[in-house]
């Protein structure tokens, strides 16, 4: 008797098929094809619906560095690592120009000590309110868009001048239509894997654009 695993549901022709290879790895060959055609479809198709958003975000946020903003990034779980890795494209670019950006997410020492001694809904809008001025920049990355604590920290980083971005899956959840949220993101997909991969995307846009602003010295005298 097979085992039932919990993630039998991904791939259940696995078990199905176990004593035919030959059927298994042609299950496995069309799984792989259809997961990266719908990737490839849900990212086209979310560069097409934020376009004119993301050309306004980059200029705004252009000027803003350009007059001394900084960036922020922050996000739970996977997207912790994702605005991670966003924070490293603007401070550490391939190439162009390094722009200064960090992630309220590495520093595990902040984020526990704030979470155990005020709560974790407050590690991100407490990081802020310490090192955030007018005229940087906040960036939340949700694949749901309602986690409280970021929306905790888009409230206080609005409060506080600063540009405020979401990044969001499904329909964008509490970050749409929010008042604290200046340009919302959203990847309209039901998979946390296909939101994900199309945010890696727009981040990487964004970023791109924003070099070439910046290269045009936006908003500059």
């Amino acid at each position: 008797m097979t085992r039932q695993e919990p993630t039998n549901f991904l791939y259940p022709f696995i078990d199905a098929q176990e004593d035919d290879p030959d059927s298994l790895l042609a299950d496995l060959a069309a799984s792989a094809q259809a997961k990266a055609a719908e990737s490839l479809a849900v990212r086209r198709a979310t560069l097409a619906a934020n376009a004119d958003l993301l050309n306004r975000a980059a200029t705004e946020l252009a000027r803003r560095f350009n007059a001394g903003g900084r960036m922020f990034t922050f996000g739970n779980g996977g997207s912790s690592t994702d605005c991670t890795t966003l924070a490293g494209l603007f401070a550490r670019p391939p190439a162009g120009n390094p722009l200064p950006a960090w992630s309220l997410a590495t520093d595990q020492a902040i984020v526990t000590a704030l979470g155990n001694d005020v709560g974790f809904e407050l590690v991100f809008a407490r990081q802020l309110i310490a090192r955030a001025k007018s005229g940087d920049i906040a960036v939340a990355m949700s694949t749901s868009g309602n986690s409280p604590n970021l929306l905790t920290a888009l409230t206080e980083a609005r409060q506080r001048g600063l540009y405020t971005i979401g990044f969001a899956g499904y329909d964008g959840g509490a970050f749409a239509n929010n008042p604290n949220v200046d340009a919302c993101f959203t990847v309209r997909s039901q998979s946390v894997h296909r939101i994900q991969e199309a945010q890696a995307l727009l981040g990487y846009r964004l970023w791109l654009t924003v070099q070439e602003r910046c290269d045009q010295k936006v908003g500059a005298a």
